[in-house]
């Protein structure tokens, strides 16, 4: 036996091994009963939705007798605007923080910072007397703006272009290019990981709100479809089954991206 086949072997055997092996095979076993607690309630659903043998029939039945469709529509809308809205005003006004300097710079970068302090519940009646005062009850824009507030978008532009180097918007000044122009040209295309990953997250979270959606839209045919499926009789597992599908594909496809955004809004708060 040779000595490397020695120092191997006195390594496996050696005392300080065996707990982290144990520790190793111990986090296995949470992490996999964790996921099997995540995972129990969605193929729950899923077997209920083929219960009774004719589940292709009962998915055509949801298709057919409900307004499926438009609701998947409404969601389809007010999720994009949510989410166009959100990158638009957070890429704005965080490269406006980051790069611009006016009056009131500091003191708005901590009324941002300070909007974490402040929990969305607490402005729902505002923002429905909002909505109501411009006519916008049961329809997408009621729907869409009060979401649009998001301040960790700007936060997290803001610290990603404070990153950027410096001679980038020095390159902008002296073509003798527009600040709208610049960030658009020089600073988003810089940012495309940020940009996907804060796109793909707004998107998943506008598709699956319920609250605020629920408090605004009184009218079947204006519902998305996180509202419809608890408020319209008749739509079952499922159609609980069709809206949680797009959201789970949209995660299992961008996972990484998803990751990478969550990895960096954790950076920001901590």
């Amino acid at each position: 036996m040779t000595d490397q086949s020695l120092k191997s072997e006195a390594w496996a055997l050696s005392p300080g091994r065996f707990p982290r092996v144990g520790a190793g095979w111990l986090l296995t076993a949470g992490t996999a009963l964790f996921a099997a607690m995540w995972f129990y309630p969605i193929w729950a659903t899923f077997a209920r939705s083929l219960a009774g043998g004719n589940f292709l029939g009962e998915y055509y039945r949801v298709l057919t007798s409900t307004q499926l469709p438009l609701w998947y529509l409404n969601s389809v809308v007010t999720s994009a605007g949510v989410t166009a809205g959100v990158l638009f005003t957070g890429a704005t006004c965080g490269y406006a923080l980051s790069q611009l300097q006016f009056p009131g710079r500091k003191v708005l970068w901590w009324l941002v910072l300070a909007s974490f302090a402040v929990p969305v519940q607490a402005l729902i009646v505002s923002h429905f007397f909002l909505m109501f005062q411009f006519g916008f009850i049961n329809s997408w824009a009621g729907v869409i703006l009060p979401q649009l507030i998001a301040p960790l978008a700007v936060i997290v532009y803001k610290q990603h272009f404070d990153g950027l180097p410096k001679e980038l918007r020095e390159a902008g000044i002296m073509d003798n290019a527009s600040e709208f122009r610049m960030l658009w040209r020089l600073f988003l295309p810089l940012s495309g990981g940020i940009t996907a990953g804060l796109g793909i997250i707004t998107f998943i979270g506008a598709w699956n709100a319920f609250l605020w959606p629920f408090l605004v839209v009184t009218k079947e045919e204006k519902m998305n479809v996180a509202v419809a499926i608890d408020q319209v009789p008749g739509a079952g597992n499922s159609t609980v089954v069709m809206a949680a599908l797009p959201a789970i594909i949209v995660f299992l496809v961008f996972q990484k991206r998803i990751i990478a955004a969550i990895t960096t809004q954790g950076s920001v708060k901590g």
